[in-house]
């Protein structure tokens, strides 16, 4: 690729690719730059450093993991819009799992405040809200259900359940069943 085609975005896709093939750790820009046939230092006119080049990958996996949840959820409430946004969030670990591991990485200042983590909390916060939750236990509700994914898709991603039968397929789904009961039954303010 020509250095006259090289911006951020062009940089941080390439990076994301580079994570998916090799593995998040294998981001580096000295790997882009022999990726791109250029000097490292011609990259630092579109990423400040590699932590930035992390950053921004971070957000492009937001952005595409919202983009995937907006899709999945359209139409839907409680149980299957439940399945669904974690059907996503799984299918984007197993297809992406460079990218996916770039959310496992805690987030930037920039990132959080960034448009593609907005729109995924906002997703998100529309799922939990087809189970009339109130407001002031939104919050909690949406860290067992990251607690939750994370969790289980981390223990997958590393092979932790290939090694006895039942397959992870239904322990998933009784996860799932598992959060639709607690966010069916989910205490209201005065009910702790």
């Amino acid at each position: 690729m020509a250095r006259a085609n090289l911006t951020r975005s062009v940089v941080t896709t390439a990076a994301a690719e580079l994570a998916d093939r090799e593995g998040f750790e294998a981001i580096t820009l000295s790997a882009l730059a022999r990726h791109f046939g250029v000097q490292t230092a011609s990259l630092y006119s579109h990423v400040r450093d590699r932590s930035a080049l992390l950053d921004s990958v971070h957000e492009l996996a937001l952005g595409e993991l919202a983009d995937r949840v907006a899709v999945a959820i359209g139409g839907r409430a409680q149980r299957d819009a439940l399945t669904a946004l974690a059907d996503a969030h799984r299918d984007y670990a197993r297809q992406c799992p460079g990218r996916w591991a770039a959310l496992q990485r805690p987030a930037a200042a920039s990132t959080v405040r960034s448009d593609a983590a907005g729109r995924l909390v906002a997703l998100t916060l529309a799922m939990l809200r087809g189970y009339r939750l109130p407001e002031t236990e939104l919050v909690h509700a949406t860290r067992l259900l990251g607690a939750t994914i994370n969790g289980f898709l981390a223990l997958e991603v590393n092979g932790s359940f290939g090694h006895r039968e039942p397959s992870s397929d239904l322990s998933w789904q009784r996860a799932l069943s598992a959060l639709d009961t607690a966010f069916r039954s989910w205490p209201t303010e005065g009910n702790h």
